[in-house]
C-alpha cells in the first residue's frame, strides 16, 4: 500500500485525533450537566487570554518540551523510555547541588552549570537501564519504571536527611541564593516595552527548551550519530549489517534521552521553586510520552504538542477553579487526548491511508 503524504502523517492525523478527543470530551462534559462551549471558552481565556495565563501555559510547555524530546530521541532508536519522571527528579538534584554548593556571581554562569548538572544526573540515571538492556537483555520499560520509584525514594531520603536546612520541617532543600535567580519573561520583555505578568513563572528556560528542540533536530537528521540511531530504530538487522553497534546506540540514545529529561529541572527547580522540593516533576515525565507520540517524535511536533498540553494544564486548572467541573475530569480530558493521539492512532491512520490510496489511483 502506498504511503500517505508526509504532511498528512505529521499534521492531519494528529489534528483529526485531537478533534475526536475534543468531541468525546464535550460529550463527557454534557453528561455531567455542564456547557461544553462555555467550558472551552473558559479554558481558552484562562490559558491564552492574558499574559498571566500565557505565562503558566508556557511554563508547563517548557517542562513538556524537555520530557517530550527525551522520549522522542529514545523512540528513534525504538527504545521506550518511560523513566523521564525519575530522570527529571535526579536532574533536580544536580541543579540543587550546583546552585547550593558554588557561590555563583551571576545567574548566567549558574544557568550554564545547572544545564550541565541537570543533564549529567539525568543521563547517569538513564545509563544504568540502558546498560542493563544492552548487555543483560533487561527490558527498558521495566527498568525505567523501577528507576522512577528508586529516584523518588532516593530524593525523599536526601531531602529529609541531607539537604533539609537545620530547624526546617519542610522536606526541601534550602532556598537558592538570589544571584542564581533566573530572569522571568516579565523581566526579559520589559526592556523592549512588552508588558508581561510578574506573577507568571515562565522564565528564560523556555529559550533553553527551544534551543534543545533545534539541537535535537540537528542531532537526529544532520549528524552521523543521528543517522545511526534512526537506522537502528528502523531495522536492527540492517544496522548490524552496516556495522552499527546495538550496545553503543542503546546506551548513547538513552543517555541523551536522560540528559534531556534531567534538564526539565532547570525550569521547575531553578526557575520556579528556587529550591528542590518533593514531587517537583508533577507527572511531566509521563506527559512527555504523549507529547512525543503526538509530535511524531519530531522536535517541531514536540514543540507544538508541548504548547497544547501546556494549554490543557493551565486551562484545566482555570476550569476546575471557576466551575463545578471536578479537577479529575480535566485529567480525563487529557487522557482522551493521549488515547486518541497515541493508542488509537491506527483508527485514524488506516482510513486516511485508504483514502489517499484511492485518490492516487484515481489520478493514475
Amino acid at each position: 500500500m502506498e504511503k500517505m503524504p508526509h504532511w498528512a502523517d505529521v499534521v492531519l492525523i494528529p489534528l483529526i485525533s485531537l478533534i475526536l478527543a475534543a468531541i468525546l470530551s464535550a460529550l463527557v462534559i454534557l453528561a455531567i450537566g455542564e456547557d461544553p462551549v462555555a467550558a472551552v471558552k473558559l479554558m481558552v481565556t484562562g490559558a491564552l487570554g492574558s499574559t498571566y495565563g500565557w505565562g503558566y501555559t508556557l511554563y508547563y510547555a517548557t517542562n513538556f518540551m524537555f520530557t517530550g524530546l527525551a522520549v522522542a530521541v529514545a523512540f528513534h532508536a525504538r527504545l521506550f523510555n518511560i523513566g523521564g519522571e525519575g530522570q527529571a527528579m535526579l536532574g533536580g538534584l544536580g541543579v540543587a547541588l550546583v546552585c547550593l554548593m558554588i557561590p555563583w556571581p551571576h545567574w548566567s554562569l549558574a544557568l550554564a552549570a545547572a544545564i550541565l548538572g541537570a543533564a549529567a544526573f539525568g543521563a547517569l540515571w538513564a545509563a544504568v537501564p540502558a546498560w542493563l538492556q544492552a548487555k543483560r537483555g533487561s527490558h527498558i520499560v521495566i527498568t525505567t519504571i523501577m528507576f522512577n520509584f528508586i529516584a523518588a525514594a532516593l530524593l525523599n531520603y536526601l531531602l529529609v536527611n541531607v539537604l533539609r536546612p537545620a530547624g526546617s520541617m519542610d522536606p526541601a532543600s534550602a532556598r537558592f541564593p538570589e544571584t542564581v535567580k533566573l530572569p522571568t519573561l516579565h523581566e526579559m520583555l520589559a526592556p523592549i516595552g512588552i508588558e508581561f505578568s510578574r506573577a507568571a513563572p515562565a522564565n528564560i528556560t523556555l529559550l533553553v527548551a527551544i534551543a534543545a528542540c533545534v539541537l535535537v533536530w540537528v542531532l537526529i537528521w544532520r549528524t552521523r550519530l543521528g543517522y545511526e540511531i534512526r537506522a537502528y530504530g528502523h531495522s536492527e538487522t540492517g544496522a548490524l549489517y552496516a556495522g552499527i553497534s546495538p550496545v553503543k546506540i542503546t546506551v548513547v540514545a538513552m543517555v541523551i534521552s536522560g540528559a534531556l529529561a534531567g534538564m526539565m529541572a532547570i525550569n521547575n527547580v531553578m526557575g520556579e521553586a528556587e529550591r528542590l522540593v518533593m514531587n517537583a516533576t508533577e507527572g511531566a515525565g509521563f506527559i512527555g510520552i504523549a507529547v512525543a507520540l503526538m509530535g511524531r517524535s519530531h522536535p517541531f511536533g514536540v514543540f507544538l504538542a508541548a504548547i497544547l498540553f501546556g494549554f490543557l494544564y493551565q486551562g484545566g486548572a482555570e476550569l476546575a477553579l471557576w466551575t463545578s467541573i471536578p479537577r479529575e475530569l480535566i485529567v480525563v480530558i487529557q487522557a482522551l487526548v493521549i488515547l486518541f493521539t497515541g493508542a488509537l492512532d491506527n483508527m485514524v491512520r488506516m482510513p486516511l491511508e485508504k483514502l489517499f490510496l484511492r485518490m492516487n489511483r484515481g489520478r493514475g
